[in-house]
């Protein structure tokens, strides 16, 4: 399950919360105030592969993005 991101737009307050994929914001309620008037936040994602998955998909690896030359 993903992790979104949220904030309170009544108090401000910025909140994680654990979620199935595609679940909406209806009944998120804001850990500070418990207001239901919260907003979900773009945010970026993290994501793991193993060596030979990466080398597969990217012909020149030590040079694909890693930061080695």
């Amino acid at each position: 399950m993903p992790i979104y991101e949220y904030r309170c737009t009544q108090c401000g307050k910025q909140f994680t919360r654990l979620q199935s994929v595609g679940a909406g914001s209806d009944g998120v309620r804001c850990p500070k105030c418990e207001s239901e008037k919260v907003e979900r936040l773009l945010s970026s994602f993290a994501s793991t592969s193993s060596s030979s998955s990466a080398d597969a998909s990217c012909p020149a690896a030590p040079s694909c993005g890693s930061g080695f030359s």
